[in-house]
């Protein structure tokens, strides 16, 4: 049996230096739930050479900070597989980042972001179709995508920016693969980047683990 069969591999969206969040390989469904076909998504926070997303300073703990104060916020998000553009939104503001005590705040609304649906947890986004499914590349900055349905895409072909629209504490770079386009019904798809899985608290960096 090829264990590889039932598993959509991919390339890293990205360069630069990002930590991994959420992952599936530490435990399914990696984020708590499995509503929106999200059991096997993965998270990436863009950070700097310590490994940091932003200073985290006194006002952290008690204030929102602007989305521009973090070093990834605007960073290139780059297409991990080749394939088919099925769906481009940008339309969605990026909205302050929480950390701290903000981020207990933050956290009692997610229920009405779940009421609400698919878009206003993934915010801006392209999905695209491939061999072995639908990558979905989520929490994109205003404006930012290059890509619209239709269009075709190759590995490494930028079409987007990291933001920090939908359900999301700070900028990063939210992954997940599906069997479908309509998110309702999707299944979740088992996901690797160049045949492995990288775990929480790793940072790549130029498709590369440290």
């Amino acid at each position: 049996m090829n264990p590889m069969a039932d598993l959509l591999d991919m390339d890293y969206p990205f360069t630069g230096r990002w930590l991994v969040q959420n992952s599936p390989a530490d435990r399914v469904p990696s984020h708590g739930t499995t509503l929106f076909a999200t059991s096997y998504a993965i998270d990436f926070v863009p950070v700097d050479g310590s490994g940091r997303s932003a200073p985290f300073t006194f006002g952290s703990l008690l204030r929102p900070e602007p989305p521009e104060s973090f070093v990834g916020f605007g960073r290139p998000v780059l297409s991990p597989v080749a394939g088919t553009v099925v769906a481009s939104h940008d339309t969605e503001r990026d909205h302050f980042s929480y950390r701290g005590v903000p981020s207990i705040g933050y956290s009692l609304t997610q229920a009405r972001r779940v009421g609400e649906g698919w878009r206003a947890l993934a915010g801006n986004h392209v999905m695209i179709r491939c061999d072995g499914g639908i990558v979905s590349l989520c929490h994109l900055q205003h404006l930012s995508t290059r890509v619209r349905a239709g269009q075709h895409v190759e590995i490494g072909e930028e079409i987007g920016r990291c933001g920090n629209s939908g359900n999301s504490t700070e900028p990063h770079l939210h992954v997940q693969a599906i069997d479908r386009v309509d998110i309702e019904h999707a299944v979740a798809t088992r996901i690797a980047f160049r045949g492995a899985l990288p775990s929480n608290g790793s940072i790549i960096s130029g498709m590369t683990l440290e």
